[in-house]
């Protein structure tokens, strides 16, 4: 049986390697993550439990960082039936990947800062399953556990730090949307 942290460290190792270029190929490199998350998802679900029983809001763990060019791996828990505001990634290229559990990921793009946001579609994903957004153009979602239950967690892949987003609301006249700045905050760093 295989030990959770040699899973971890090989979707790191793996998330590192295939971002080495400003533009890495999204459908590529989730293939090659969600392949180790189908093959280890036990063992991840196992070695993954403690932070499956927090249950002090959204988590996120970092599990690696680089600078140049800028990349960050993290792993996020979701706690039951957790809806997260709208939100963009501050113009970053991003991964979306489900470890453990259900999300639903309802997302919007638009051409410009300047034009309204469209509903793009809704994924949903399951262990090894992902989705993922360029840097351009404009893109924000929305993700939702989908257990009443179950903690849910999730790998995520950056094109740099996430430290600064914003979430949005939708204003009374649609299609126009309220934008509010928000800071990202890191729980912890994941050991391999």
């Amino acid at each position: 049986m295989r030990n959770y942290r040699h899973s971890l460290k090989a979707l790191r190792d793996i998330a590192l390697t295939h971002t080495l270029e400003k533009n890495p190929d999204l459908a590529s490199l989730s293939r090659e993550l969600g392949a180790i998350i189908h093959r280890d998802a036990q063992a991840l679900a196992r070695g993954l439990s403690d932070l499956r029983r927090h249950h002090h809001g959204l988590g996120r763990w970092l599990l690696a960082r680089r600078g140049r060019p800028g990349v960050s791996v993290l792993v996020m828990a979701w706690p039951p039936g957790y809806i997260s505001p709208s939100h963009d990634h501050a113009g970053l290229w991003g991964i979306e990947l489900s470890l453990y559990g259900a999300l639903e990921v309802e997302s919007w793009s638009r051409s410009s800062t300047a034009e309204p946001w469209q509903l793009r579609g809704r994924d949903w994903l399951g262990p090894g399953d992902a989705t993922w957004f360029d840097a351009e153009p404009p893109y924000m979602h929305r993700c939702r556990n989908l257990s009443r239950q179950e903690t849910a967690l999730t790998l995520h892949v950056y094109g740099g730090d996430l430290e600064d987003y914003t979430t949005y609301e939708q204003a009374a006249s649609a299609p126009a949307w309220q934008g509010l700045p928000q800071r990202a905050r890191i729980a912890g760093q994941l050991r391999v």
